[in-house]
């Protein structure tokens, strides 16, 4: 059996430092069941800031409805095995039907500290209301901290522009050539690198309270519609019947665009190349032949595609640039 490294993470340490904070602050101002806060504090640790923040209250919410049904079944009813359980048996679809079952457990522990009592009194209600208090807030706090991922989401975003530049590259040899010995593969490393970079940037999202957006993530969603262009185009590439005079305009294109591909904020500047290239293609004979004809629809298919891909990036706000960064960027 092969056994995974053995680490410990952020998340590992918070819970950690979280439940003793807890336990200490309820044991020293001498609740009941002091214990329990480091489990609410455990209960409530997240991997994002947001989910914390929507945890505690979701569990504070299940918790003082858990309060309410002990009011009505146990001092209206009585504190026996099955009264808890018929509660227990109604309780967890309110919460179902409120959008608070994922504070359950939370509530439970509530239910069985007032279960153990016995008997539902003001002191023991505030002291589950502090317990809640501690917990959940110990947990909020701990959570705040969330180490940067920005690091992480540049060399993502590094990887895709290497990516497509070798791409375009690839693509320039075979239009040239007629033929190649790439493999196709940054093709699928493209699409699982960004798959993976939005789900961490959507991640980031998560961690800024009052941010909605995230520029790493519209950034990879740019770079994703782009794939689906560049997945179009290869197979009219590798399908061209004859290599054509216009073939050399676009290998040039495609050439000049694999050097350039990183995070600027425009691209103007290849969409009006791309207009002269337009222009070139339009001033060139027509074909003599149906195997040029069809080459020459193809190529014309694939600027349009290119101009699109260009549009695309054009819309996207970018990243501010960096001293000395080209900004006619694709």
């Amino acid at each position: 059996m092969k056994l995974k490294p053995y680490r410990i993470g952020y998340r590992t340490m918070k819970t950690a430092l979280g439940t003793a904070i807890a336990i200490y602050l309820a044991q020293m101002i001498g609740l009941e069941y002091y214990v329990s806060a480091g489990i609410l504090t455990m209960l409530c640790i997240q991997p994002t800031k947001k989910k914390s923040v929507r945890a505690a209250f979701s569990r504070f919410v299940a918790s003082m409805i858990a309060v309410g049904f002990a009011l009505v079944f146990f001092e209206l009813g009585s504190y026996n095995p099955i009264v808890l359980g018929i509660m227990i048996l109604l309780f967890i679809p309110v919460l179902v039907s409120l959008g608070f079952s994922d504070g359950f457990i939370s509530s439970a522990v509530i239910l069985m500290h007032l279960y153990d009592a016995k008997n539902l009194t003001m002191d023991l209600f505030l002291n589950e209301v502090l317990l809640m208090l501690i917990g959940f807030g110990t947990a909020l706090i701990v959570n705040m901290y969330m180490p940067s991922i920005e690091k992480k989401l540049d060399r993502y975003r590094e990887d895709v522009e290497r990516l497509y530049s070798t791409i375009f590259r690839e693509t320039t040899i075979f239009l040239r050539h007629g033929e190649s010995g790439w493999t196709g593969k940054e093709l699928m490393e493209s699409e699982k690198l960004i798959d993976k970079a939005k789900a961490l940037a959507y991640q980031d999202v998560e961690n800024h309270l009052l941010r909605h957006e995230n520029k790493y993530y519209h950034y990879f969603d740019m770079r994703e519609q782009q794939l689906q262009i560049i997945e179009r185009i290869l197979p009219k590439i590798t399908a061209l019947p004859v290599i054509v005079g216009q073939t050399e305009l676009v290998a040039d294109f495609l050439e000049d665009l694999s050097e350039h591909v990183h995070s600027g904020n425009t691209a103007d500047q290849y969409i009006s190349k791309l207009e002269r290239l337009k222009a070139n293609f339009a001033a060139m004979p027509l074909p003599d032949t149906h195997e040029k004809f069809l080459a020459m629809a193809d190529l014309n298919a694939i600027i349009q595609e290119m101009e699109t891909y260009l549009e695309i990036k054009q819309s996207y706000k970018g990243f501010h640039n960096k001293k000395g960064l080209n900004p006619s960027t694709a």
